[in-house]
């Protein structure tokens, strides 16, 4: 394994959940992050407490469903360092209902944030990558990339449509670009917050009692990126001991 000292990674959704903790650890070990989410006031607690431990960290605004706020905040990256190694493709919602319920705008949401996000990390970074002749793509699915469960459908069907992504990502490149999946089976995090429907939220306060800390999905980010640039860590599937599926 390799040092990732010097890095430059670019975070999405990195003012909470999965992306705080990531950037926390990855700055700890030398990379260079830059932080992205709609909440700057956190991402400058964020920013200010890794500089205060020795770390590298910069922000900016982001909201991925805009395609040229991602184009911004990539080539601020480049801008920056001259260069781009990773993109963490991590912001994502989880409004979930029944289908019955029709929260059509929800449905928008979860499509808009959870897919086109992606797909604008993609095309922001990729020309970049091309051009440098390196690079990697981590994308966040889920558990819901891999199965379906009611009040889900529309949440797992967009997990799903990010494994397909990072899949045909990952067969077109070729190999100067490496492309991981991380699916995180239940995890600590401000997901469930944006859980309007009742039935639903109490089913996931329930589901959430095995939860594991973010952390643990910090880990396996870094494991992917520190392989050498011959090995790429197609899919990592982190879920706690006692999940039943």
């Amino acid at each position: 394994m390799l040092d990732i000292k010097g890095k430059v990674v670019a975070i999405t959704g990195a003012s909470s959940g999965i992306g705080e903790a990531t950037a926390r650890l990855l700055a700890h070990h030398g990379a260079h992050v830059i932080l992205g989410a709609r909440r700057t006031e956190r991402l400058e607690a964020l920013t200010s407490e890794i500089r205060s431990k020795g770390g590298s960290a910069d922000y900016q605004q982001l909201d991925v469903t805009k395609r040229d706020q991602m184009e911004a905040f990539i080539k601020y990256a480049e801008k920056a360092f001259g260069r781009v190694d990773v993109i963490l493709n991590n912001a994502g919602v989880m409004p979930l209902s029944k289908l019955e319920a029709l929260k059509v705008e929800e449905w928008d949401r979860m499509i808009d944030v959870n897919i086109r996000g992606v797909l604008h990390g993609i095309a922001a970074g990729l020309p970049i990558m091309k051009k440098q002749g390196f690079g990697q793509f981590v994308n966040i699915a889920s558990i819901g990339a891999y199965s379906v469960t009611p009040t889900a459908a529309v949440y797992c069907a967009t997990k799903y449509a990010v494994r397909a992504i990072s899949e045909g990502l990952r067969l077109e490149v070729g190999g100067d670009i490496r492309v991981t999946l991380v699916s995180p089976g239940v995890t600590e995090s401000e997901l469930a917050d944006s859980i309007s429907d009742e039935e639903a939220r109490q089913g996931m306060k329930e589901y959430r009692r095995i939860s594991i800390s973010p952390d643990a999905i910090a880990r396996s980010i870094l494991y992917a990126m520190e392989q050498p640039a011959d090995v790429d860590v197609n899919e990592i599937i982190v879920r706690p001991t006692a999940s039943p599926n």
